[in-house]
């Protein structure tokens, strides 16, 4: 995952695996047929730690479904820290690669980048119930929206080697959001 999410699928080579895994290459081919195999179970993999990452994080204590959708986005600009790799998306990076030349892997980040969007939706779908409930807008239209920011702020932090751009993205969603979940003021209309 680490190499993947450092130099991209293209450029990361089953030696360069190896190498860092300090295996031989037929030990690699006995666990995985392709390269290509290793790409779905590490989508696979990062979607089980992502899931395990965002289901202990506290957004999820508030009562209000705002202060957990505000939370979530919160919560996502505080872990951009440390490397680069550490923080953006594995799935982002494959699908930017492979989404042409290799279906299977595009299909597997669809799929992890849509459950994950899901998750984010039934907050949204809460809060819009709650905030802003004859808007127009379609909840999980948002949740993937928010993916899209975030898969987005991700590519300029690599362009611009550094977090400061995506914290900064992160923050105009933000503010996007609370735009559409206004809460009411003492007279009843939203502010």
């Amino acid at each position: 995952m680490g190499l993947i999410r450092e130099n991209g699928y293209a450029a990361t080579t089953v030696d360069d695996i190896c190498e860092a895994a300090g295996l031989t290459k037929g030990s690699f081919f006995h666990h995985f047929e392709s390269k290509e195999d290793l790409a779905l179970a590490a989508a696979d993999h990062f979607a089980e730690m992502a899931e395990s990452l965002f289901s202990a994080a506290p957004y999820h204590a508030p009562a209000d479904p705002r202060d957990r959708v505000l939370g979530y986005l919160g919560f996502r600009a505080a872990i951009l820290q440390g490397d680069l790799a550490r923080y953006t998306c594995l799935l982002g990076t494959m699908v930017q690669e492979t989404y042409d030349s290799h279906p299977a892997i595009r299909r597997a980040c669809e799929r992890h980048i849509s459950a994950h969007a899901a998750e984010v939706a039934r907050d949204i779908a809460l809060a819009k119930e709650k905030y802003a409930s004859d808007a127009e807008w379609d909840p999980q239209s948002l949740a993937l929206f928010t993916q899209a920011v975030l898969q987005g702020s991700f590519v300029l932090a690599k362009a611009k080697h550094g977090p400061k751009v995506a914290a900064e993205c992160i923050g105009h969603l933000r503010r996007y959001v609370e735009m559409l979940l206004t809460i009411p003021n003492s007279e009843g209309t939203h502010s």
